[in-house]
């Protein structure tokens, strides 16, 4: 491709597609929801939920508590509060019912300016033995060798370390904002980039032998994936941001690692480092600040550069943002760069994997895992 890459914006203030070369991400929530804790325990016929609900900011919810369907889907939720207020200290429900033999499905939920919100689906079974449900186990990654190339830590010529993450403590599913923070869970509950995902991290996000996991699969018709939004949000204006990863090869997911503005104004640029679809190569990309017309922005390089090698195996990607340019290395070796497309403003860090823009929804049959080992980020210091 010879010409200039654009991107058009198709849903203001929500998600983006292109033309081109690249995805513009799902913009986060201005809150973000979570649960943990969420056990029920049968006693011959009564049931007793329990769950914690927390947001990143303080909010008066609705309703929220726990919801629960018959195995024929008929609402059989648990009483639900109303004019709740969460916030990240977090707020513990219990409550109690009598129901007929049967499976049923529980859920935490929150209804808040009339939307919705559920957690993460477990199950009961009432009419046997006392039992307790437990949380869907997680998923065993297909991939799992130690990586050879360990996190650096320290600073480095021209950069100054400021975040890190190893990824050392272990986390269920459903469990990575409790252990790493809320910004790990990063978007929830709404759609991603193409329309065709759903932003759902307690059902994809894990953490095992040191790599962060996402379980990329569909679950009642809807492809489920994950961003998480790494050092809680934080912007920077110039940066060093490296990433160790893998991935299976998945048809119809993708991924676009990025530096998104603080702003939430995408005027002021983009820069996708690495992108593509899963198991294959990956490009890069960088949007020209201040060319955002009727829904569209110019990104360079003008000629797409792919790596080397697939994403199947561990690969480290490098993106070097300074006043003057922007560069992108994929296992210390330079793949591309630009002197035009260089934002001057703060820039958050995401990890976005998502549905392919182009195309139907991945077949229901596809699953696999996108793998990180650790993550690290620099502020410039020349």
């Amino acid at each position: 491709m010879n010409s200039t890459l654009i991107r058009t914006l198709t849903v203001a203030g929500l998600v983006a597609s292109v033309v081109g070369v690249s995805s513009a991400p799902a913009f986060a929530a201005t809150n973000t929801f979570s649960s943990s804790g969420t056990t029920a325990s049968v006693s011959k016929n009564t049931v007793t939920v329990k769950t914690t609900l927390k947001a990143t900011r303080a909010i008066t919810a609705q309703l929220a508590g726990i919801c629960a369907r018959d195995r024929n889907g008929a609402d059989k939720d648990f009483t639900l509060k109303s004019r709740v207020v969460l916030s990240p200290k977090g707020i513990t429900f219990t409550a109690s019912q009598k129901l007929s033999n049967g499976t049923y499905s529980y859920f935490p939920c929150i209804k808040n300016s009339n939307k919705w919100w559920n957690g993460a689906t477990q199950k009961f079974t009432v009419g046997s033995t006392t039992t307790t449900s437990t949380p869907t186990p997680t998923p065993t990654p297909t991939q799992n060798p130690a990586p050879s190339t360990a996190m650096p830590v320290g600073d480095l010529p021209g950069w100054k370390q400021n975040y890190k993450q190893d990824f050392t403590q272990p986390a269920a599913l459903g469990q990575v904002g409790n252990v790493y923070g809320m910004s790990m869970r990063g978007y929830d509950g709404f759609n991603d980039t193409s329309g065709k995902g759903l932003y759902a991290p307690d059902k994809v996000l894990s953490v095992s032998n040191g790599n962060l996991n996402y379980h990329l699969h569909t679950e009642n018709g809807t492809p489920l994936v994950a961003t998480p939004v790494l050092n809680d949000y934080a912007g920077q204006k110039y940066g060093r941001y490296s990433v160790r990863f893998r991935s299976d090869t998945m048809p119809g997911y993708k991924i676009a690692f990025l530096l998104w503005p603080s702003s939430d104004n995408w005027n002021e640029g983009e820069i996708d480092w690495p992108e593509g679809s899963l198991g294959e190569k990956m490009r890069p990309a960088s949007a020209v600040p201040g060319t955002y017309n009727n829904g569209s922005m110019l990104f360079q390089p003008e000629k797409e550069y792919f790596t080397p090698t697939d994403s199947k195996g561990w690969h480290t990607a490098t993106t070097e943002w300074t006043p003057t340019g922007v560069k992108f290395y994929w296992d210390g070796q330079l793949v591309a760069q630009t002197d035009k497309a260089v934002p001057q403003t703060n820039f958050r860090w995401a990890l976005q994997a998502e549905t392919e823009l182009t195309g139907s929804k991945p077949d229901p049959s596809v699953a696999g895992n996108l793998q990180v080992d650790w993550a690290t980020s620099y502020s410039y210091a020349p």
